[in-house]
């Protein structure tokens, strides 16, 4: 299989696949960085489970992060990694984490000095470093520098820097990471506790008032006393089921919490095609408006050479300077939208405000089949992460009330403590009490009922907003697949209307050109193309945003967009 490059040949990877004794061998060659890393999982991933399988590396020149990180996964699935050269054998040893010292590099040539492989591994170890302290000076730059060159991004790579950058999904992190926490605290409760106490008071007691009255011959107060004490003390819940449900509730909340965190993802990740669309479309606008300026400038041009030579009037003349005229102020405002619509996506993508960026995709038309809705709604069903954290909450209700109706039920305990007390740090003994407590709640002035009532109308309302959900999913769902349907049939018009505008506008010049009629013929044959123009990128710009919808409506955005 040999993959082609689009952009500079030396980023080209080849990937040969040969079967040897009964053992799949792929041999790979070129550099191993960026989307060549997708081409080599996508052969691994597509091979039997039981199938032997090696992979070559001697042809391979560079090897990024991502690459090392799919060398790893392989190895640890049993793959074999063959290299040649310090650099790979270095980065092959480093995976397999066990030296290699004797052996032939590529089965068959010695490696070379161990102060090269020394110093190739150091530079592995370096190269790293260096390249996330460049990464941290970056993103610490000072107001007054400025960012250098333009940012050229394809779509895929606009989803993943906003997925690393974007705040709304590193809030929603942090959202679940406390979700997190919290369970934690839960199960803490359940733990025994330790705690180390080191007291040394003074104490002057009052004898009357410690023995209700005064006796003769006794003075009024005793001491001053020193007391020192040190030592642990501890409890643990030995029977508790209500501090168990809580725990229980806890976890389910930290589940519904990373879902809650993947549906913000989704939810960035549309925004983000949606806006990458918007933006292609402005772009597509602007070509559009400069095509048609030079068209009316060369309409204007033919006009006045028809005036000049007596053929034509000056009326003529005029309306194609009108229509040029008006051709360019469809440009500026065009230049306008794309320029608006890009700092939005830099916005989304939580850039610096003065990096230029460009779009490196364009808009087009990817024939699909129609999906069935009956699938499409129970495929939603199953990947819509609101519907998983709906139903993770619905659960931890469910423990919060049985947490409150366990809270009835007798509660054992067992605490005590072990101290060094005396009148001094020299002069005390070993001291202890250990206690075991049985509480039986009796009368809580209407606390648990309450508790139970309230958790059980929670469980209401959550039962309420899954209905609501779950037509809101079926809504999306049909809406997107019209939307879909609608949207390809519309791109077929449009090309067609696009094609005959522009056979209307080539007959019109002729039929002017040679004087069977004026003008006014070929700026209403401009005006229908310009309106093929418009509908063609709004009919393709309405298909690929019909396709982002549809795939968040059943829960595949990141699946989809992200690479």
């Amino acid at each position: 299989m040999h993959l082609p490059n689009t952009d500079k040949a030396n980023t080209m990877l080849r990937i040969t696949t040969e079967k040897k004794r009964g053992k799949t061998v792929l041999s790979v060659e070129g550099r191993l960085a960026g989307p060549w890393v997708e081409a080599l999982e996508q052969c691994w991933r597509t091979r039997a489970p039981e199938e032997k399988f090696s992979v070559d590396l001697c042809g391979v020149s560079f090897i990024d992060a991502a690459g090392k990180a799919l060398l790893k996964e392989i190895h640890e699935q049993g793959g074999k990694l063959i290299a040649e050269g310090c650099l790979n054998e270095a980065i092959v040893q480093e995976i397999a984490g066990r030296e290699r010292s004797g052996k032939t590099g590529c089965w068959g040539r010695k490696k070379g000095s161990h102060i090269i492989f020394y110093v190739a591994f150091f530079s592995l170890l370096v190269t790293p470093a260096m390249a996330r302290a460049q990464g941290t000076s970056k993103q610490n730059r000072l107001p007054g520098d400025a960012p250098g060159g333009v940012l050229r991004l394809t779509l895929d790579q606009a989803v993943n820097l906003a997925l690393k950058q974007n705040p709304t999904t590193r809030i929603a992190i942090l959202t679940a990471a406390e979700s997190v926490e919290d369970r934690k605290v839960a199960r803490a409760a359940l733990l025994p506790q330790a705690s180390l106490n080191v007291t040394d008071a003074v104490e002057r007691i009052n004898l009357q008032a410690f023995l209700g009255k005064k006796i003769p011959g006794f003075p009024e107060h005793g001491g001053p006393f020193q007391v020192f004490s040190a030592g642990p003390g501890f409890s643990a819940p030995v029977f508790d089921l209500t501090l168990f449900r809580r725990y229980q509730a806890a976890r389910e909340t930290a589940i519904a919490g990373k879902a809650d965190s993947l549906s913000t993802r989704e939810q960035v990740i549309l925004l983000v095609v949606s806006q990458y669309i918007g933006t292609l479309r402005a772009v597509a606008n602007v070509e559009a408006s400069q095509s048609r300026v030079e068209l009316a400038q060369a309409l204007y041009d033919q006009a006045a050479d028809v005036q000049k030579e007596g053929v034509g009037t000056g009326i003529d003349t005029l309306r194609a300077n009108v229509e040029l005229q008006n051709e360019k102020q469809r440009l500026l405002e065009a230049q306008a939208d794309r320029d608006t619509s890009l700092f939005g996506l830099s916005k989304l993508l939580n850039l610096d405000p003065r990096q230029d960026i460009e779009l490196a995709d364009s808009l087009s038309f990817f024939d699909t089949p129609q999906p069935e809705i009956a699938a499409s709604i129970e495929s939603a069903l199953g990947e819509r992460q609101e519907w998983k954290a709906l139903v993770e909450r619905l659960k931890a209700a469910g423990l919060e009330k049985k947490a409150s109706q366990d809270s009835r039920l007798p509660t054992l305990n067992f605490s005590g403590n072990w101290a060094y007390e005396g009148s001094s740090s020299t002069t005390g003994i070993p001291t202890y009490t250990y206690q075991g407590g049985v509480s039986v709640p009796i009368f809580t002035g209407g606390r648990i009922r309450a508790e139970i009532v309230k958790a059980d109308l929670e469980i209401q309302k959550l039962q309420q907003q899954e209905a609501d959900l779950r037509n809101q999913i079926a809504l999306d769902v049909k809406t997107a697949l019209i939307n879909l349907a609608s949207a390809r049939s519309q791109v077929v018009v449009a090309n067609l209307g696009v094609q005959l505008s522009k056979e209307e506008v080539d007959q019109a010049r002729d039929r002017f050109k040679a004087g069977v009629a004026n003008n006014i013929e070929v700026i209403q044959a401009q005006d229908s193309l310009a309106r093929a123009n418009d509908n063609q990128i709004a009919a393709l710009y309405r298909f690929n945003q019909g396709r982002a919808d549809y795939a968040r409506s059943i829960g595949q955005m990141e699946r989809v967009y992200s690479k």
